[in-house]
């Protein structure tokens, strides 16, 4: 049973980590009304940056509010330079789009910046937290609660004004721009704040398996956040981050001695095609009826 309770726990933890990959991708259609595939190579970038500004002699407590301003920035050039370009064109060609900024990212910054693993160090110790017979990770419960903070954070700030006309933009750019609502900064700061909650979850995946190219892998399981949860939906973002993270822990827990290894990725595919035939708004996201 402690077996099970470990796999739970920290299968729960390591989805609320997921959130954070995932809190991006929200806020961005949140905000624009656009689907960003690109979301896992930009946490890759956001990591790299990191890693760079300590490597140059930055402090953590420096060189982590240094990467938020250059992804703030990165995210107002993507808008500028590629995304305003698009205005007018079909929805799929914006998602290719992203799609291409993600192939970019995963080849240019490695290759710039090295591939080879480069450790992280937040300080915080590899000793698991013990609780009976359980053993906790220590990153991702410190990861846990910072989702948590940030998803909180995230709720207020769309109660605010700058919030609620990022909402309006998603919801009709016409009417936006009819109300004088600037569509283009708004969608340029939706990128930028993605780009700011790209850093923490970089910050603290790039402290529990290193920086490296594979941080971009995170998309996968922050895609199958999103779509259980809800592709709009900000609380949808824990719920569906700590089933995916608990299903893919305790199922794999048990089958990858038997079958192997591998199963996660089956079990977070699995997600994704039953949540998208059963109920393709996800849990908490908004269902839209349109008449064809």
């Amino acid at each position: 049973m402690a077996y099970f309770f470990e796999l739970l726990i920290n299968g729960a933890l390591t989805g609320l980590m997921y959130s954070l990959v995932a809190l991006g991708f929200v806020l961005i259609y949140k905000s624009a009304g656009v689907p960003n595939l690109a979301q896992g190579a930009v946490v890759m970038t956001a990591a790299y940056a990191v890693w760079m500004f300590m490597s140059m002699g930055l402090p953590l407590f420096l060189a982590i509010p240094a990467a938020m301003v250059v992804m703030f920035l990165f995210g107002l050039v993507v808008e500028r330079l590629l995304l305003r370009r698009m205005v007018g064109q079909p929805v799929i060609m914006v998602v290719m789009l992203t799609l291409g900024l993600d192939i970019l990212l995963r080849g240019l910054v490695p290759g710039v910046l090295g591939s080879t693993p480069k450790p992280l160090d937040l300080g915080i110790s590899f000793a698991p937290v013990i609780v009976g017979d359980v053993f906790i990770n220590r990153t991702y419960l410190i990861g846990g609660v910072i989702a948590l903070a940030l998803v909180g954070a995230s709720l207020a700030f769309f109660r605010t004004r700058l919030g609620t006309k990022l909402r309006a933009v998603s919801d009709d750019h016409i009417s936006s721009w009819a109300v004088g609502i600037s569509v283009e900064r708004a969608i340029g700061i939706s990128w930028g704040l993605a780009g700011i909650t790209a850093v923490v979850a970089g910050t603290l995946w790039g402290s529990a398996q290193g920086v490296d190219w594979t941080l971009s892998a995170l998309l996968f399981p922050a895609i199958a956040v999103v779509i259980l949860g809800g592709i709009d939906s900000i609380p949808g973002v824990l719920v569906g981050g700590i089933l995916v993270g608990v299903l893919g822990s305790v199922i794999p827990g048990y089958l990858d001695s038997i079958v192997g290894g591998g199963t996660r990725d089956v079990v977070t595919s699995l997600i994704i095609l039953f949540t998208i035939m059963v109920r393709p708004f996800g849990i908490f996201g908004r269902e839209d009826i349109e008449r064809i």
